[in-house]
């Protein structure tokens, strides 16, 4: 299995600090946001890992090169500095993906989740499934929560009486999902809607420490969880 990390978006809201950083180089607790995603993704086993590009993507490619120094085989997809969305920039990856499902992961992220784990769970319904999606408790600040979980099962918020849970950012996807998709500018949240109201994506919880990276207040807050 391969692994992409999508790490093309500005994090227009971290505001100054993305103006002449991307987002994904920013540092917490002495290492960038996407390393702390490419040591969690070896760690589970994988270490062959795309990396789509957006806004001042050359400095990404200059501060991680081809990823030897964390024994891994890094390749990139470059997409314009405004990006082309999840959608898109996934579309444009495929061909460095290969034809098995892959890992995908936000690089804003934070966590501590076992993601062999989670490879292992989602190994098991890989010819069914267009999508496995990694599902974490609400954080305070987004407490309607994203998807519900019933039997293993991903539905859209309302479609069952279980309580709702956050999309992590991690997941694992199909090229089927992607089959009648087409390159542009657009996002992977409707090929997921559809494929999750056609009983076609699986969900995993995990209770583990999860943080988003959007703000700077958030950032803060992984820089206290790591230091205690």
């Amino acid at each position: 299995m391969r692994a992409m990390i999508l790490a093309a978006g500005r994090g227009s809201r971290l505001g100054p600090l993305t103006n002449d950083t991307p987002k994904p180089l920013i540092k917490v607790a002495g290492k960038t946001l996407i390393e702390h995603q490419i040591l969690a993704i070896k760690k589970a086993g994988i270490d062959e890992i795309v990396i789509n590009t957006g806004w001042l993507g050359q400095n990404i490619l200059d501060y991680l090169g081809n990823g030897s120094r964390y024994d891994v085989q890094l390749e990139y997809s470059i997409e314009p500095s405004e990006g082309l969305e999840t959608g898109g920039g996934i579309y444009q990856a495929l061909t460095l993906l290969g034809s098995n499902p892959f890992l995908l992961c936000n690089a804003d992220i934070y966590h501590t989740i076992d993601l062999q784990k989670f490879i292992e769970f989602g190994s098991q319904n890989l010819n069914t499934a267009f999508a496995q999606l990694l599902l974490v408790d609400k954080p305070s600040y987004a407490q309607s929560g994203d998807f519900e979980l019933e039997n293993d099962l991903v539905f859209l918020k309302g479609e069952t009486a279980n309580q709702t849970y956050t999309y992590s950012g991690i997941g694992i996807y199909s090229q089927a999902l992607f089959e009648n998709s087409k390159a542009g500018f657009y996002s992977v949240v409707p090929l997921l809607k559809k494929a999750i109201t056609q009983k076609r994506v699986n969900g995993f919880y995990s209770a583990a420490p999860w943080f988003d990276a959007g703000t700077q207040e958030r950032l803060a807050v992984i820089e206290e969880f790591i230091r205690d």
